[in-house]
């Protein structure tokens, strides 16, 4: 699967930046050494390849990928089917029962039917060492996510913004709120999720937007 056009032509742009050089160079040099980086370098571009600029209907900004083996595959908070559902999943499959009429937690964490509906699952930072949670911020990763928030808050017509945690929160204070809804909560991590992301109602709250502005809501109900 292709990265998509839009997508294609911003990453073309800031690939040509010092900033990005000096990060594909740095990822590229520790997996070419002994430590393992995830998710796999086919993946982290994932998120760009399901839907467009124009065709995102909702971003759910997460912190960086899983770093466990086989977890991450660049959509944020998604794991592939056959992989255990992660705590932060586990949570927001917990707030999807609560929140939305007829959800069941599925058996597996796949949510690429997700992303296929027009939801951008991105993290703030694409990459991280296995074991070593943080281990890619500050590396240039930020530079990048915020050129991407940026261009959707310019170029799409109009989105939800779904902020979970600070490191997502800080990338919401651009963001143009007479065209985008912007929610934001606490992350749903175990240490974080009775905070007040538990209660949110994040999901039916996004599909009253989008019904309020004619776009078709998105289904969050997993196939099983």
């Amino acid at each position: 699967m292709m990265i998509k056009p839009q997508w294609q032509q911003l990453i073309a742009c800031e690939a040509k930046q010092s900033y990005f050089k000096s990060l594909i160079k740095e990822v590229a040099k520790q997996r070419a050494s002994d430590i393992p980086i995830y998710p796999a370098e086919d993946d982290v571009f994932n998120a760009f390849k399901h839907i467009d600029i124009a065709e995102t209907k909702v971003v759910i900004l997460g912190q960086d990928p899983y770093h466990g083996k086989d977890q991450a595959h660049g959509l944020a908070f998604s794991v592939q089917k056959g992989i255990k559902v992660p705590p932060s999943l586990v949570n927001i499959y917990k707030e999807l029962t609560t929140d939305v009429a007829g959800f069941e937690s599925p058996k597996h964490g796949c949510l690429t039917s997700w992303a296929e509906q027009g939801v951008l699952l991105l993290n703030t930072v694409l990459t991280v060492q296995q074991a070593n949670a943080h281990s890619h911020a500050k590396l240039g990763w930020e530079t990048f996510t915020e050129q991407v928030i940026n261009a959707l808050n310019e170029h799409n017509q109009g989105c939800v913004f779904i902020l979970w945690g600070a490191h997502a929160q800080k990338k919401g204070k651009n963001i143009n709120q007479d065209k985008h809804l912007v929610l934001a909560g606490p992350h749903p991590s175990p240490l974080s999720a009775y905070r007040g992301f538990f209660g949110c109602q994040h999901f039916s709250k996004t599909n009253d937007w989008l019904a309020k502005h004619d776009l078709k809501q998105i289904d969050w109900l997993l196939p099983q």
